[in-house]
């Protein structure tokens, strides 16, 4: 198995915002990237766990950490992105547990050369779909392909 790079070298959140703790798979067409549920994060409900709304965002930065390893691939930089919006955003539960190992998976759909992107998307606790979205994403900068 290969070593994946540190997170900070493909995303460009930091501190409480960096919600994903690692890469776990990456190829040419989706990544899996595992969070952790913080029980003491700034999104964390009073009992600890994280509100189902907040996977948007744990899928967004999967997506980010595959644009941030497609770009190192090619020896650049990660550049900004943005999340333009979803469809379908459907969640079985209304929140994932404290302390819950979640894994994010993100399949490119379409990408252009302007940065915009679309991915399927699904977190996962175990072998179980808890969330799946369609996302769109815009990325900034040169050198995409």
């Amino acid at each position: 198995m290969t070593s994946m790079p540190p997170l900070e070298e493909l995303i460009l959140h930091r501190g409480p915002m960096r919600l994903i703790d690692e890469v776990l798979e990456h190829d040419p067409w989706h990544v899996v990237v595992a969070a952790v549920v913080n029980p003491s994060a700034w999104y964390a409900e009073p009992e600890g766990a994280m509100p189902a709304w907040v996977g948007i965002e744990l899928m967004a930065q999967a997506i980010g950490a595959y644009s941030g390893l497609e770009a190192r691939a090619r020896g650049e930089a990660p550049q900004v992105g943005y999340l333009l919006g979803t469809r379908r955003y459907h969640s079985k539960v209304a929140r994932f547990p404290p302390g819950a190992r979640l894994l994010v998976s993100a399949h490119c759909a379409f990408r252009d050369e302007s940065g915009l992107g679309a991915f399927d998307c699904e977190l996962a606790l175990g072998e179980e779909v808890l969330a799946s979205a369609s996302v769109k994403v815009f990325e900034t900068g040169a050198g995409r392909h």
